[in-house]
């Protein structure tokens, strides 16, 4: 993994159909990170990218390649099986089958925001460096995409003290009012950010939130190409935001 380009540093342009390649590049940099933060197994191979967690938080697959050989499959496939607790699976590139494995599906479109000015946050946004400002974010994360796999609530479970510490990676935190409402991660890797993660907490939906976040994230990438998975909510914050769709991302998940 590598961190952010330095002001010195030439520029990167990334085509369209480039975005796809760079979205499962950049998001492995993210769970690499997140497995080494949390000590678990995590496993590379040229197709994809696999961290073996817990029953709690499950196995994530990061596909790598638009196609991978049968040995990786093989072994993707006994990873899935052999799993101690959920299963979630990404290939941007739509085209590897995972339905021989149980498992349900669905797209979301990648999207790809090239360098640009970005406006002022109309809401405090920091860089977190506090661990209560993480475990802030962390409760903010779980409660907004309801991730009830990490509930009974456990500090430091799903964002570790030492994830802020890994290369090119960033948690911010947005206040209404003095009051954590919204987070998200960035993850900058050979020189292309990506964002993950943008919550807001139940109590502050349609207050800015979200745009908050975004803003007071993509300042510090003002001169690198951004790339993001977006759900249908969020898509029109973010095509308001100088996104543009790329291609459709499939994920798969455990029934």
């Amino acid at each position: 993994m590598t961190t952010r380009s330095t002001s010195a540093a030439q520029p990167i342009s990334v085509a369209v159909a480039e975005a796809p390649v760079r979205q499962a590049r950049n998001s492995a940099a993210l769970w690499t990170a997140t497995g080494r933060s949390r000590g678990h197994e995590v496993i590379r191979r040229h197709g994809f990218v696999a961290v073996d967690g817990d029953v709690r938080a499950g196995l994530r697959i990061l596909i790598q390649e638009p196609v991978l050989d049968p040995g990786e499959l093989t072994e993707l496939s006994e990873l899935v099986r052999r799993a101690e607790g959920p299963v979630n699976a990404e290939d941007p590139f739509s085209s590897t089958d995972l339905s021989h494995l149980g498992m349900r599906s669905w797209q979301m479109p990648i999207m790809l925001r090239p360098p640009g000015p970005v406006g002022e946050p109309t809401l405090d946004v920091i860089r977190v460096r506090r661990p209560e400002d993480l475990q802030a974010a962390e409760r903010i994360v779980i409660e907004g995409f309801e991730l009830t796999g990490f509930t009974p609530y456990r500090p430091g479970e799903l964002f570790p003290t030492s994830l802020i510490e890994q290369p090119g990676v960033d948690v911010f935190v947005a206040t209404h009012d003095s009051v954590p409402a919204g987070a998200g991660v960035v993850v900058v890797d050979d020189g292309v950010g990506g964002h993950y993660w943008v919550g807001t907490s139940p109590a502050f939906r349609s207050r800015g939130v979200g745009r908050a976040v975004m803003l007071g994230s993509l300042a510090h990438l003002a001169d690198l190409p951004v790339t993001l998975t977006a759900s249908t909510l969020g898509r029109p914050l973010y095509e308001s935001l100088g996104y543009t769709v790329a291609a459709p991302s499939t994920w798969w998940a455990s029934q």
